[in-house]
This record gives C-alpha cells, structure tokens and sequence, in this order.
C-alpha cells in the first residue's frame, strides 16, 4: 500500500473514528487534518488535533509503518520535531522527537472501509497505460473538465520553469532567450539536444550583427552546427565555408561535430539542415523575434510570423549536394502549431507572470485555443476512451495528466481518481 492512499486516508477523513485513541492509549479528535504538503518536511502542517484532552497544532506525518520514522531519519531531523501526530497503517516501532519526548501515534488498518481499499487497488494495480480507462464513464463532465484545467495550468507551469531556467542562464534577455527555446523546438525532439547546444554556442546578439547578410546568417548557423567540416561540397556548401571561416575566427567560435546531428530514420523535410534553414529565414526576416511575437495578438498572424520563405539554395535542397526532385515546401503547419505550444505560449505565461501582466498569459491561453488539436498516441488513447478535444488547449492537458498522474499511477493526486475511488 502506497503512502498516497494514506495521505488521502487522512485528508478526507475516510476512516471509523469510533473510540480513536492512540497507541498510548489516549482520546484523539481531529479538529483539522492540516494543509498537505507536496514539499520537503511532514505530510500535513498546521494540523489541530486533540490528544488527551489536550489541543495540539503542529504537523502529521504519515507512514506505511512506524519504523519508516526512523529509516527516513527523521529522527535526525529538526523539522520534524513539531509533528505533534504520527499516523500510521501498521505500527512496529515507538518513535520520539530529538529531544527524547513520544510522539503519539495512531494506527489507521482496520478502520478504512475494504471496499474503499479494493477500489484503490483497483486502480493503482492496473496495468493499463490509463489506470481508470474502465471506469471513465461514471466520471461526471465537470469533473473531467475541472480537472483538465487544473492540469493544463500545471503543465505551462512546467514548461515555464524551463523558460526561467534558460533566462536566468542568459542574466534576463528574454531575446536570447527566446532564441535558445526556439532553437531547441526546432530540433523537434529528435535533434533537440545539438540544436540547444548550437544556440548556447552561438549567441544570437552574434547573429543579429549580421541580420541583414542571409549568407552570413547560413554560414553561421551551418558552420557552428559542424555541418560545413567537410572539405568536399558544391559552389554554395564552399562559399558558405569561406564565410564561416572568417566568421569563426572573428568571434573565436567552437563548431559543433557533425556526429551529434541524427538524419538516420527521418524523413527529408525533417532532416536537420531543412530546420537550420527554416531557422535562418526566421531570424533574417525577422529581428528581435522574442518582441515580435510579444506585439502579436491574431493567431493567424502568428503563424504567419514562422512561415518564411527559405533561400533558393534550400528550396531545391534537403542537404548539401543532393538535389531534390521538386520544389520543397515551407516549414509545415504542424511544425508551427509545434513551435506555438512549446516556445510561444511558455514565453508568453512566463513573461506575464515576471512582469505581472495578466495579457500575456490571456494571450498564451488564446493561442492554444486556435491552435487545433495535436495528434499523437496519447491524444488518440484518450479520444479512444471518448473524450474528444477541439484544441492544443485540451490535448496539452491530456498529455500532462497521461503523462504526470496515469504513468506514474498518481490516481488520488487526481481528481477524476479520487472521484473513482471515495465512497459513494
């Protein structure tokens, strides 16, 4: 039995109190179960419960077993010294605070429901990629919908998080930074990681020297992704060499190996070199992106914004001496739907939350809503069990519960779960 069903045991209160006395042997009445605690410390805080007669207000801490106190050296541990409540489902072991006092203890087994306990397992037990994909139908809509909401916010709060972490790399330029993270969104997954390490080592204040020499633009990007090392190339793949020769000298650059770039598996329009080139016609035809996409507001507009022309060379080409057979398209619409979720909108919540400017996150939320519905394995398990979407706003939330509450069988830290599970 995991400890999740404990804590939840303990918040809702789901357990006979009928003669509820400690393992020493005094009355214990919960006044308040405590504010839960996702963070570092005890379970619950500001707990009022009393014991004996006598009205506590501290923290609880939860075991499986009381012996856990001691493995999790909380023994040792300051923090814990308040925990006026130890609740436990099995008890093996007395437990003290640092100064050598008793804490009390409670032992929950035997006062929960077995039907309560059955409808748990049920779920956590499931080997199901989506533990409750048999029990979805008694889900009331606002349950569902409340809790794809919640979510939501969750998972832009998220990808924020790695919005902060790269504009405080960065000492707070929100231009640089909104290179960096579409650098990275353009290696779409499969060449994310030399795409990041290609932004890192090639500032873009560098390439904003030379926003108005596309050539000097290419030379940079393909010569500090280490795909200009070979010595054998036609007209063009030469010029570009001699550009990014000068170029790299001049601002004592370190390419990149040409080894770190996948092309194996992947279909041509996706090869790395078409997304270097897509990325250079963005930064050529538009400089300072990050305040460009800040003055947008039309959805349409936005996407009109990545669609850019790529140079001739680029057009006829999917890597560097091989030809194609016809013209090749622009960037697709579902590349920049990609770019919209994964760099706009996380730019756009994040600078709204650090200039406290609720427009922005509006805006980001907006942007989701126009942009359509992703369509990967995840949205397709879900649309399977019935639950349709209209947008990214709906299946970036199906994402984030598949991926952060079913995977990981966080079934009572989500509401539909703890719906599935309470007693009726």
């Amino acid at each position: 039995m995991q400890e999740s069903f404990l804590h939840y045991i303990w918040q809702y209160q789901y357990f006979n109190k009928e003669s509820f006395t400690s393992t020493q042997g005094e009355d214990v009445q919960v006044l308040h179960v405590g504010h839960y605690n996702t963070d570092a410390g005890p379970d619950f805080s500001q707990a009022r419960i009393i014991i004996g007669g006598i009205e506590w207000v501290g923290n609880v801490e939860i075991h499986y077993q009381s012996s856990q106190w001691f493995d999790h050296h909380h023994d040792q541990d300051q923090a814990y010294d308040n925990v006026i409540l130890h609740v436990v489902w099995e008890d093996n072991a007395g437990i003290q605070r640092m100064d050598g006092t008793t804490i009390p203890t409670v032992v929950l087994k035997g006062r929960v429901d077995q039907t309560l306990i059955t409808r748990y397992r049920k779920l956590v037990e499931s080997a199901a990629a989506i533990p409750c994909s048999n029990s979805l139908v008694e889900v009331p809509e606002i349950i569902r919908l409340s809790t794809l909401d919640q979510v939501l916010v969750e998972r832009i709060q998220q990808k924020s998080e790695g919005v902060l972490t790269i504009l405080n790399a960065t000492q707070n330029d929100w231009e640089e930074t909104c290179y960096r993270l579409l650098c990275k969104n353009f290696g779409f997954k499969v060449n994310e990681e030399p795409f990041i390490v290609l932004a890192q080592s090639l500032p873009y204040k560098i390439l904003l020297k030379h926003a108005d020499q596309p050539l000097q633009i290419e030379a940079l990007l393909f010569g500090q992704a280490g795909i200009l090392s070979l010595t054998k190339g036609d007209a063009y793949y030469q010029l570009l060499r001699r550009e990014f020769k000068v170029l790299r000298q001049k601002y004592s650059l370190e390419p990149l190996h040409y080894s770190q770039w996948r092309f194996l598996r992947l279909r041509p329009a996706n090869f790395p070199t078409v997304r270097i080139s897509q990325l250079a016609s963005l930064l050529i035809n538009h400089k300072n992106i990050f305040s460009s996409i800040l003055s947008i507001t039309d959805h349409t507009q936005l996407c009109r914004l990545f669609l850019n022309p790529v140079s001739e060379y680029w057009q006829e080409h999917y890597h560097f001496r091989k030809q194609a057979k016809s013209k090749i398209p622009t960037i697709g619409k579902s590349s920049i739907h990609s770019i919209i979720i994964n760099s706009v909108v996380p730019l756009l919540a994040t600078y709204s939350s650090r200039t406290d400017n609720y427009v922005y996150m509006e805006r980001a939320i907006n942007f989701l809503q126009k942009t359509p519905l992703e369509n990967n394995t995840i949205v397709r398990q879900w649309k399977e069990l019935g639950w349709s979407g209209k947008s990214s706003f709906d299946s970036q939330a199906m994402i984030g519960l598949y991926n952060h509450y079913c995977v990981k069988h966080k079934c009572l830290s989500c509401s539909i779960g703890i719906h599935l599970v309470s007693p009726k």
